[in-house]
């Protein structure tokens, strides 16, 4: 397949994940004043969406608590910098299992919520995008599945849709876009669609140009797309991301260094990637813009 250079590009920064990084630099946010600081300085930076998790704020471990969330919209809102708030609602899937020998019963340390919980943050927040993981798989972070059935995708996206929510498909390998055009097809996710390809996370698509190219050839051609590595390979895909017609997302969530040694802020991520760009000769485009293309509407909570 012949690629199209996108010319007008987008950026997402994933401010701060749910990864086990919260000690790994003093860069990652873990409060929700820190997060939403750390999302003004990246839409400062150029990126048009901020895509936030929450954390603990004393121990920096993943959160799912509606009031964080609430804090982080809130002060992000309130800030007077424009951009469009992107919330996860990939927490509330992880099973893990007490050794090889105890599978038939699901241990303490798994954390598994049902789908009003899993979007009641999104409800509450109503965020004009959130994300919605169209896939189970192994995730090697830890000994844990990353579980999303079928049927707690339908319910969960119907839900956002009820929101008024934009969804973005978060896709870790071929099949999960899959079963995301069936319910495109369902008319469970409407359109305009935005899909986030998900690249070098073990284990799921690995990130080698082939593969990516494969995941891209998968993705309708009316569909919006942007895309990820992780690790190392960050910046490498912002490029890659651009020359295959697509859009790009940097940030702490996916990748801490600036260069080997150098730990990284997310707004300097985010000029990296800017710089990136423009010297390929395309345009970086703002929160308004990307709200026109995707047909969002920025609002404030209930």
């Amino acid at each position: 397949m012949p690629l199209t250079m996108n010319r007008e590009v987008f950026i997402t920064c994933a401010v701060t994940g749910s990864g086990g990084t919260q000690d790994m630099s003093p860069h990652v946010p873990r409060s929700p004043e820190a997060i939403a600081a750390s999302a003004i300085d990246a839409a400062k930076a150029g990126a048009a969406v901020v895509h936030c998790h929450v954390r603990d704020p004393e121990t920096g471990a993943p959160a799912r608590d509606p009031a964080l969330y609430r804090e982080v919209t809130e002060r992000i809102r309130d800030a007077q910098v424009d951009v469009v708030l992107n919330l996860t609602a990939g927490m509330g899937g992880d099973l893990m299992f007490d050794g090889t020998e105890a599978m038939n019963r699901m241990s303490q340390r798994s954390d598994m919520a049902g789908a009003t919980e899993r979007v009641q943050h999104v409800a509450e927040c109503r965020p004009e995008i959130c994300t919605l993981d169209c896939g189970t798989m192994n995730f090697a972070e830890a000994d844990y599945v990353m579980v999303n059935t079928p049927g707690m995708l339908r319910d969960m996206a119907r839900r956002m849709t009820d929101a008024g929510v934009r969804i973005e498909i978060e896709a870790f390998d071929t099949g999960h876009l899959w079963f995301a055009k069936k319910l495109v097809e369902e008319g469970v996710i409407p359109a305009p669609v935005l899909v986030q390809l998900c690249m070098g996370v073990p284990w799921g698509a690995p990130d080698d140009l082939n593969t990516f190219i494969a995941m891209v050839n998968n993705v309708p051609k009316d569909w919006h797309w942007s895309a990820f590595s992780i690790g190392r390979n960050e910046m490498p895909y912002v490029a890659a991301s651009v020359l295959a017609g697509g859009n790009v997302r940097v940030g702490l969530e996916d990748n801490l260094y600036l260069e080997k040694g150098v730990l990284a802020t997310n707004a300097q991520l985010v000029e990296r990637a800017v710089s990136i760009i423009e010297n390929m000769g395309a345009r970086v485009i703002g929160p308004d813009a990307v709200r026109q293309r995707l047909q969002l509407d920025k609002r404030a909570p209930l």
